[in-house]
């Protein structure tokens, strides 16, 4: 969600902290500031709205400084404005960044009101920076301070924090909010993704839970969760400063879109031998721990939660494995009963999905052996934390609204319904046609991009439209959610998705010329039933938008138009399907002309409950 930047240098780290905010503009945010110390003083800039306004600011009037820190914040504690954004100062000595929430911050301000402090904010974070101030007047140097002062605070934080009474130090904090160290020759930066730091560097420390750093030109130290000094490995980043660029494409959502076929064949490259999973893709244990896995419960979030939903069909339809899905925000608060001998399974993109991260921790504390994750950062606390991993390999995805993360994930649970099938009732033929199946899928895709310039024509149909309706059944009704919540995350047209069954219970009182019903339809066994499904539509005088198999001999009449998909297996179809109506939201949100890769309101990794 917030983007939080700092350094330390012999250079001038301003236009690093600027760079640094533009490459964390994905995660969503709604004001920018930095704060740099020069002469013994701190100086400040805020600006509402984009890193672009700050950038404006600064050239009216620059400001310089070897250390400083930046952030771009996503309003939780108080409306988007410029006294709400980061860095929040205390009188004029201790400047902090925050990513996260503190739980406690109304009593924490209660006391420091009665102490004599000043609030000129409505956030959670000012707290923080007061409460460091008033340990310095008790605490010999910064990092006292931080150590004493933090020990108050209830919830997750990233923070940045520097001290004019100690110019050559900057201190970094981590407990459950990401954060990173860039390691320069001479030069030391802090970011809550890597992203932000790949111009400068591709040598990072990844802080663990607890950790708190103290950084300065000459090296650092690190210490953990008990105080004490720590060693954590370098690790040399494979990303590059142009693998976060656009290109040629308009959007990185469009440019995500079209990189889905190399994507999906990253994520299969070197899992087979012969043809044949090789589990130890999942780690070295994979096999003993599978053989043990009598249901599988899979937690997540948003899209990833699609994701997931489409597995549980696999799971039992292929693997015939019971599968329980869950919302992992809801998962944690319902008291739930696990089955011995359930492999818990988390989804997450980033890998630091606040939601999910606490569901794994409960499960864990339910008595679950066993976890897994499927995620797209390796370094993620997700990953940390899980027994099993299965890296998706999507690369960097910079735009808000999921697109090959989703498809990757589809692909790595096909590879783990595989694996947990083997010990039910998947027979080998079974599963080398799913594999031949995968190996398929990136000319499939392929092909489904072929309907770009068509979906392009469709999506004029929606530019006026304020609701639509999402139709699939089986494997389909997933990804029938999947299209509606890109619809409404990026055009801002009010979508819903149905089970096609469930429309004679509600939904057809919805149903108008004015209500564009999108429709999911593969060539397999449930075609005959979302047929009758749609004739409750048409018959009403709903415009029927079907995504069908291009083999079906089906003609567009009055209000029914049909858009052929290139033929594709039934296990895999959910996969290709996506792809035209992601391209339906993107074509739609950019007639609308919103903010395609920064939707408002939303972030991209959701770092905070």
């Amino acid at each position: 969600m917030c983007g939080i930047v700092g350094g330390i240098a012999q250079r001038n780290v301003v236009p690093i902290l600027l760079e640094g905010l533009k490459r964390l503009e994905y995660r969503g945010y709604d004001s920018a500031g930095l704060a740099v110390i020069n002469n013994r003083q701190i100086y400040r800039k805020r600006e509402l709205g984009k890193v672009k306004g700050l950038e404006t600011l600064l050239e009216a009037d620059p400001i310089s400084g070897h250390i400083g820190i930046a952030h771009t914040r996503w309003a939780t504690h108080g409306k988007p404005s410029t006294a709400n954004a980061h860095p929040h100062i205390c009188r004029h000595k201790v400047a902090v960044v925050h990513n996260g929430i503190i739980e406690n911050h109304e009593h924490l301000k209660e006391v420091l009101v009665q102490q004599g402090y000043e609030f000129t904010s409505e956030t959670d974070t000012e707290v923080i920076v007061h409460e460091i101030y008033h340990a310095l007047e008790s605490t010999d140097g910064l990092l006292n301070a931080v150590k004493k002062a933090i020990k108050k605070l209830d919830g997750a934080y990233a923070l940045g924090i520097m001290s004019v009474d100690n110019p050559d130090t900057l201190i970094a904090c981590r407990k459950g909010s990401p954060l990173v160290i860039g390691v320069g020759i001479g030069e030391y930066f802090i970011a809550s993704d890597v992203a932000a730091l790949l111009p400068v560097t591709q040598r990072f420390i990844f802080l663990e839970d607890g950790d708190i750093a103290e950084i300065t030109i000459k090296g650092l130290v690190i210490y953990d969760v008990n105080d004490k000094a720590v060693n954590r490995l370098i690790i040399e980043s494979q990303l590059t400063a142009d693998a976060v660029d656009k290109g040629d494409y308009r959007h990185y959502m469009l440019k995500e879109i079209y990189e889905q076929p190399f994507a999906i064949s990253q994520t299969l490259e070197g899992r087979f031998i012969n043809n044949r999973l090789q589990e130890n893709a999942f780690g070295h244990n994979a096999a003993k721990i599978f053989d043990s896995i009598k249901v599988i419960q899979i937690l997540a979030c948003g899209t990833s939660y699609h994701a997931g939903l489409v597995a549980r069909y696999w799971f039992e339809a292929l693997a015939h494995v019971p599968c329980n899905i869950e919302v992992a925000s809801e998962f944690r608060y319902r008291s739930p009963v696990l089955a011995p001998d359930t492999l818990i399974v988390t989804i997450s993109q980033s890998g630091e999905t606040a939601d999910t991260l606490a569901a794994l921790l409960e499960a864990k504390k339910l008595g679950a052996k066993y976890s897994l994750a499927i995620c797209n950062v390796p370094e993620s606390s997700l990953v940390r934390e899980s027994d099993l991993v299965l890296m998706t390999r999507a690369g960097p995805e910079i735009g808000v609204a999921s697109t090959k993360a989703f498809t990757t994930q589809l692909v790595t649970l096909m590879l783990l319904v595989i694996a947990i099938g083997r010990r039910f009732q998947m027979d080998e033929i079974v599963e080398q046609k799913i594999t031949s199946e995968l190996f398929s899928l990136p000319s499939k895709i392929e092909k489904a991009l072929q309907m770009d310039d068509e979906v392009k024509d469709l999506s004029e149909q929606f530019a006026e439209k304020q609701h639509a309706l999402f139709l699939g059944r089986g494997t389909h009704y997933p990804i029938a959610m999947e299209g509606a919540l890109k619809l409404k995350e990026i055009s801002y047209i009010h979508a819903e998705a149905y089970p096609a069954g469930e429309l004679k219970h509600g939904p057809l009182a919805l149903i108008d010329a004015d209500m564009p019903v999108v429709t999911v339809a593969p060539n397999n066994s449930l075609l005959e039933k979302l047929k009758s499904n749609m004739q409750e539509v048409s018959a009403r005088g709903g415009q029927l938008i079907v995504f069908m198999d291009e083999t079906l001999a089906t003609a567009n009449n009055e209000n029914v138009q049909i858009v052929k998909v290139p033929q594709v297996g039934n296990e895999i179809s959910p996969i290709v399907y996506t792809i035209p109506l992601q391209l339906l939201a993107y074509h739609v949100a950019v007639l609308k002309g919103t903010d395609v890769d920064q939707p408002r309101n939303l972030a991209k990794s959701v770092t905070v409950e």
